[in-house]
């Protein structure tokens, strides 16, 4: 008999090195597929989270966009007021200054006019005090 165990311990010590466990079962397979099918469908969803943010970011891009090109309008709108601003501020000093002249002209007409006939009048009475006193 213990023969019968010293060869059965024997048959166990030197099968357990030789025996091997089945690393991959039908329930790993399945595991395994479930993860890669949640994977995938992580994958997608991620995905499209990823095109609904690039979307909304190119929606933002297009309204900074829009609200420059509207700025830019209303510069523009400034820049052209400013102008006709700044036009009609020269027209006027310049139309203040003809005015001036045309109307200083008949004045400093009139004045010479005057003056020479003040100058005839004082000749005139200086040649009667001069007969006069004869």
């Amino acid at each position: 008999m213990r023969s019968l165990v010293f060869v059965l311990l024997l048959s166990f010590l030197l099968s357990y090195p030789l025996a091997k466990e089945i690393s991959f079962t039908l329930e790993d397979r399945d595991r395994i597929i479930r993860l890669e099918e949640n994977q995938k469908e992580g994958f997608k969803a991620l995905m499209q989270r990823i095109d609904d943010t690039n979307k909304r970011i190119d929606d933002i891009n297009k309204r900074i966009d829009d609200t420059n090109k509207r700025i830019d309008d209303m510069i523009s709108i400034m820049l052209w007021g400013f102008g006709v601003l700044f036009a009609g501020m020269m027209s006027l000093i310049g139309f203040v200054i003809w005015d001036r002249r045309s109307a200083l002209a008949p004045a400093i007409r009139k004045t010479k006019e005057l003056e020479e006939r003040e100058e005839k009048i004082e000749k005139a009475l200086k040649k009667l005090a001069e007969k006069t006193q004869k």
